[in-house]
């Protein structure tokens, strides 16, 4: 298997992922997709599997029962990519605020520059973000650097949730050991692949607010990252 996979969560995001697929399948070089689908109740999984007899060998479908969150989604995807021999393992959203215009970008930091794990940075290049109030974007930009500060980690955007992996990355991190299911995921699965020593780059992107269907932020997410993030320090501290 030499193409890259391209692994994407959905909950209701049947105004979306049809054109997110036909996005991602205009590019050069030719990525496949998984889609994660956690039971949406709005037809995004039957909107996949129409879109399958199209790009049959390239679109690929897990449905899960019920929402069991972003991080075990994930998780799925990544088990199900090493089992197929990927190289390359992306992270994607479905709501264009990834541009998959930037897969490609990502994808060379790694097979090009030698990047372990390739992040697409809101923050390495200033504030690089689009849509959002002013309030959530202060949120973000300051939740990056207390992350940064509390981890030690030498990368602006801890939170992104745009990155490309080399499939040893993923293979070298024991999944079952993974504490988070939600915006704290994106920060965990950073901070084990720093500690194990690989090398992590940022690839300036702009992120753009979804323009159909809805946020799946909460306060809940946002307690978890920043108490998470504690947690995981001193984790590592009693570790070492």
């Amino acid at each position: 298997m030499s193409s890259s996979l391209v692994i994407i969560p959905t909950f209701n995001e049947r105004d979306n992922i049809r054109a997110i697929l036909e996005a991602v399948f205009a590019l050069e070089p030719p990525f496949h997709v998984l889609i994660i689908d956690d039971g949406s109740p709005d037809g995004t999984a039957d909107i996949v599997r129409e879109a399958q007899s199209e790009f049959p060998d390239r679109l690929f479908l897990e449905c899960r029962s019920g929402k069991l969150g972003l991080g075990t989604a994930y998780i799925h995807g990544f088990r199900w990519a090493l089992e197929r021999n990927y190289p390359y393992i992306f992270e994607m959203d479905a709501d264009f605020s990834h541009d998959p215009k930037d897969l490609p970008r990502l994808l060379s930091a790694c097979d090009l520059y030698k990047a372990d794990l390739a992040i697409g940075s809101r923050y390495s290049n200033g504030v690089n973000v689009v849509n959002w109030p002013m309030s959530r974007v202060l949120l973000s930009f300051f939740a990056s650097k207390y992350v940064r500060f509390i981890t030690g980690m030498p990368i602006h955007d801890t939170t992104a949730g745009f990155k490309c992996y080399r499939r040893n990355v993923l293979e070298s991190i024991d999944f079952e050991k993974i504490r988070f299911v939600g915006y704290a995921f994106q920060i965990e699965m950073k901070f084990r692949a720093w500690q194990k020593g690989f090398h992590l780059a940022e690839v300036p992107v702009i992120f753009t607010d979804r323009k159909l269907g809805q946020s799946k932020m909460s306060s809940g997410i946002i307690r978890e990252a920043v108490f998470g993030v504690i947690l995981l320090k001193i984790t590592s501290i009693f570790r070492k």
